[in-house]
């Protein structure tokens, strides 16, 4: 049984993850900054260990990261999820304080977790780190820069943290989502339309077009994803970049 931190887990991506985990037999904490979408979470998946953090705070990063250990028994597989998805707009308009805040959660936050947790994933002897980035981390994404900077220092820090991290027998690979089916995409179509002058249902139809395979993707599958790269059939895969996107070949 793997001992699994899992952040931003209440809803979307990061909770389809949790639950994967915890059907596979895991022991399974996740944090989110909604209070009530833990609760939520908590009585529909049994057994789910949760706690309140704002992963733009460090004082609560590093005391969630103690908390997941003391009541998990230590940590054995880190899934960075959290993160926001900031401003649409050109680069012009977007206010400073946006770009900070999108970069002090979705990258700062990330290393601020991984940080803390490093010494856990130590000691199991066999740790796993997986980071979410993006398609944005592949492509860049227009009207999007603080997200697309983020997601692509997100995955520099992938790299650098399996080279320094293997020889602890620790593996650190990146998950790239394209379009993932749920509320988060749709508020996204939303801002490209108002940004674009474009309708909803035409934005979408746009985003198709780039892909293979004309539909969003499954967030069970990312979760699919995630519990394969923790298991030792993945055991030779680390420092990678994984898209899971429909083949899309631009934002």
């Amino acid at each position: 049984m793997r001992k699994v931190l899992v952040t931003a887990g209440a809803s979307g991506i990061g909770r389809e993850i949790a639950a994967a985990f915890l059907a596979a037999g895991d022991a399974v904490y996740t944090c989110d900054v909604n209070a009530d979408a833990l609760k939520a979470a908590s009585a529909d998946l049994a057994g789910l260990k949760t706690g309140v953090c704002d992963i733009g705070d460090r004082g609560e990063i590093e005391r969630m990261v103690a908390d997941a250990a003391a009541r998990l028994g230590g940590i054995d597989v880190l899934v960075n999820n959290a993160g926001v998805g900031g401003p649409t707009a050109p680069v012009q308009d977007v206010e400073p304080d946006e770009w900070e805040g999108v970069l002090r959660i979705d990258l700062t936050g990330t290393f601020l977790v991984t940080k803390f947790a490093v010494p856990h994933l130590i000691r199991s002897g066999n740790g796993v780190i997986i980071v979410m980035s993006s398609a944005a981390g592949r492509f860049g994404y227009p009207n999007r820069s603080p997200y697309a900077t983020a997601k692509w220092g997100l995955i520099g820090f992938t790299k650098t943290l399996s080279m320094e991290l293997g020889e602890h027998g620790i593996r650190a690979n990146a998950i790239l989502p394209g379009a993932v089916d749920g509320d988060r995409i749709r508020r996204v179509f939303e801002g490209r339309a108002k940004a674009t002058g474009k309708t909803v249902e035409e934005v979408a139809e746009t985003a198709m077009a780039n892909q293979s395979i004309k539909r969003l993707v499954d967030p069970r599958d990312i979760a699919a994803l995630a519990v394969f790269l923790a298991s030792d059939a993945a055991k030779s895969i680390s420092g990678q970049a994984l898209p899971i996107d429909a083949d899309m070949q631009r934002n």
